[in-house]
């Protein structure tokens, strides 16, 4: 039987997300002199055929579907990232110095988005076939030394290391790479991966991630941005201590977080009332796509807020719920990797817009403005429920 609760759950979580594209858009509509309903209708378009393709594949047989969709997605959303850097301006308009939608009259998609849910098909799907039995074979020997894991997972290391030079260089960003780095890891671990194997993927994670940002200059401000605004808030805590560290040097104030953190603070509990928000109307550029949890904050409040993460949180339970009850390998390591693509992009932009870490342009699942990730995680989501029907009661 299909998983009601969490069809039901997703299909929320688009509604919110296609109100308060109309809602957050207010000012974004004056400065692009568009019509009033002009985001609202591309993602109420966008909404509506997500729900209608998850409850299509939600309807299929698992065992014909879920391996044709998911190598379609993968090879091609991948050809599409390979391409855009290359296709003319008519096709993939270059937008902060990158190529990463590609542009068929009044559609726009974005490979990347897709490729999530390729990639995490395709792990799961090479783990179930040669890690996760490796493993449990091994297991009865002796457990895996660190130079036989890493000899054991090294294609699937250089692979990721292929496409985080693509996302990251050619297309310039950073947010998706610590998206799917994060997902390879867990999945690692849940195909049977040691500890051991975790905190040195880690080390080398962090080094990775370090070194792009020191290489970008653009980077480089918004982390100074982001230090600049921890050490105001130290300097409220711990005056004597903040007053020893030397100030840092910003091309341009961190406006975005601290009117983000304004817009957090002036709906307090229970918000100013829908449309009410005053932040978005143009202290916070394009709200209802990266700050749309910031613009929410501000309109239904703290309380209404955490019934939208109580929300996403239940999406991720039961995804996880299914991966738990799944007898094929296979539909397991999807449903860990789906929840963790949900999990982490949600994370990171909550504690991005928050200032406890440095802003990544990572969308929020489901609510932010924007058609393909709501198509591409609606797929996602209707493979998973396809499996749920397969799940043991």
């Amino acid at each position: 039987m299909i998983d009601r609760p969490l069809f039901l759950a997703v299909t929320a979580l688009i509604v919110i997300g296609m109100v308060f594209s109309y809602s957050l858009s207010a000012y974004t509509v004056l400065l692009f002199n568009t019509q009033p309903y002009h985001f609202f209708i591309r993602q109420f378009i966008a909404g509506m055929a997500g729900i209608v393709i998850m409850w299509f594949l939600a309807r299929q047989d698992p065992d014909k579907i879920v391996i044709p969709a998911g190598f379609t997605l993968l090879m091609l959303s991948m050809l599409l990232m390979v391409a855009l850097p290359f296709l003319p301006e008519q096709l993939a308009k270059e937008v902060g110095g990158a190529k990463r939608w590609i542009r068929l009259g009044p559609i726009s998609l974005a490979p990347v988005e897709f490729f999530k849910i390729g990639f995490v098909f395709f792990l799961a799907w090479s783990f179930s076939r040669k890690v996760l039995p490796l493993h449990a074979e091994r297991e009865k020997e002796h457990r895996y030394t660190l130079k036989e894991e890493l000899k054991m997972l090294l294609p699937y290391i250089i692979f990721f290391v292929v496409i985080m030079f693509i996302i990251a260089i050619f297309q310039n960003d950073l947010g998706q790479v610590v998206v799917l780095a994060a997902t390879l890891l867990v999945m690692m671990i849940f195909a049977g991966s040691s500890l051991k194997f975790f905190a040195f993927s880690i080390l080398m994670a962090l080094v990775a991630i370090a070194g792009f940002i020191a290489t970008s200059p653009h980077r480089i401000e918004r982390f100074k941005g982001w230090w600049f605004m921890l050490q105001n808030l130290l300097a409220k805590l711990f005056p004597q201590w903040a007053a020893k560290v030397p100030k840092v040097d910003l091309a341009e104030e961190p406006y975005q977080i601290s009117n983000s953190l304004h817009a957090i603070h002036h709906g307090g509990l229970f918000g100013t009332g829908l449309g009410n928000g005053v932040l978005k109307l143009g202290f916070l550029s394009e709200v209802h796509t990266d700050f749309v949890m910031a613009g929410m904050a501000e309109e239904i409040g703290v309380a209404g807020v955490s019934m939208v993460v109580a929300l996403m949180i239940f999406v991720i339970f039961r995804l996880l719920k299914i991966a738990g009850r799944s007898e094929k390998s296979v539909y397991y390591l999807y449903c860990v990797g789906l929840a963790m693509v949900i999990g982490v992009a949600f994370l990171i932009n909550a504690l991005g817009i928050s200032g406890v870490i440095p802003l990544k342009g990572i969308a929020v699942p489901f609510l932010s403005y924007g058609g393909s990730q709501i198509l591409a995680l609606s797929i996602g989501m209707g493979l998973a429920l396809s499996m749920s029907k397969k799940a043991k009661l």
